[in-house]
């Protein structure tokens, strides 16, 4: 069975930063994944500063959300990256003009 990144990303959908309320995918942090065929997953992504102090408990949840949601997954793994710097551009239309009245 082939875990696809679209099933990776909806996986993920389901953490939410809490500082702001929106799914990471929606904002944009989530830059990549995929699976092998040994069932581990690897998740690229980013924060949206250097000094987030849930760092790694986003990882965690990240890690955690991946696991529930794809039970074949047998590992997950998440690589923090800070390039390409994120941005508010890098969220969905949503996000951006929800984020943008407060």
């Amino acid at each position: 069975m082939i875990i696809t990144k679209e099933e990776i990303f909806k996986a993920i959908s389901t953490v939410n930063d809490p500082e702001v309320g929106f799914n990471l995918v929606e904002m944009g942090l989530i830059y990549d994944a995929s699976c092998d065929e040994n069932m581990k997953a690897k998740v690229t992504m980013t924060l949206s500063t250097k000094a987030c102090p849930l760092h790694q408990m986003i990882v965690q949840w990240v890690e955690e959300a991946v696991l529930r949601e794809l039970p074949t997954v047998e590992l997950a793994e998440v690589e923090v990256v800070w390039e390409p710097m994120w941005t508010i551009d890098m969220a969905t239309d949503d996000v951006k003009k929800q984020l943008s009245g407060l």
